[in-house]
């Protein structure tokens, strides 16, 4: 069975999340952006064996701890897709545009670059990977069938949907993102957004103002 947990990280309170295996406490981090002694709090809290850290953007919120924590623990790092490279190599420059609130964000390598069809695991649970380009050109989501619940950084919100004025973001591909690839896995999916509360895919196909069916025109 999969559990979560959801460590609010950084001066944005990132949803970084902890994902791990019931059956086998071998555990997965999402998006450490930051505040790794909280991480790592988490991980030792449930007695967890972290196996890999998964990202879903290059956003320094969301990735600006992940080569640390990757050295700490010694595990691969899987994603984003390989359309964000040019995020990664810019952590100096986005680290420069907060000051010292990212003062720890250094540059990291994938170990695996991500794209729709692929998968990810730790212990025995297989998480499923979506290319959701829009926010960022190389954004990624990850989603256990089983749970029915997904992991979608700033893709969508509860009641709103991820910014497109940053370089290479694009508002058409980022609805083409959430209304195709995303709402067809079922109203009843639960996601964990990159900032704020959880909602339901359903929810925010009826009401979300930005991305519903009434929305896009669809009656």
């Amino acid at each position: 069975m999969l559990k979560h947990e959801i460590i609010p990280v950084t001066l944005f309170e990132q949803n970084c999340t902890l994902f791990w295996c019931s059956e086998t406490k071998q555990a997965a981090v999402v998006d450490p952006g930051g505040d790794i002694e909280k991480i790592k709090a988490g991980i030792s809290k449930y007695g967890l064996t972290l196996e890999t850290i998964l990202i879903t953007h290059a956003h320094i919120d969301h990735a600006g701890a992940t080569d640390e924590l990757a050295r700490h623990f010694d595990v691969p790092i899987e994603g984003p897709h390989k359309a964000d490279q040019f995020w990664i190599d810019g952590i100096e420059d986005q680290k420069q545009r907060f000051g010292g609130s990212f003062s720890y964000a250094t540059k990291f390598t994938p170990t695996r670059f991500l794209d729709q069809g692929d998968t990810v695991s730790f212990g025995n649970i297989v998480m499923e990977v979506y290319f959701c380009p829009g926010h960022t050109p190389g954004h990624v989501v990850f989603f256990h069938r089983e749970s029915k619940i997904a992991q979608v950084g700033d893709v969508l919100f509860s009641g709103s949907i991820g910014r497109t004025d940053f370089p290479r973001g694009d508002h058409a591909t980022l609805i083409n993102s959430i209304r195709n690839n995303l709402f067809h896995l079922g109203d009843d999916v639960r996601f964990i957004p990159g900032h704020g509360p959880m909602s339901t895919f359903g929810q925010e196909r009826r009401s979300n103002p930005h991305v519903s069916d009434a929305a896009v025109g669809i009656r």
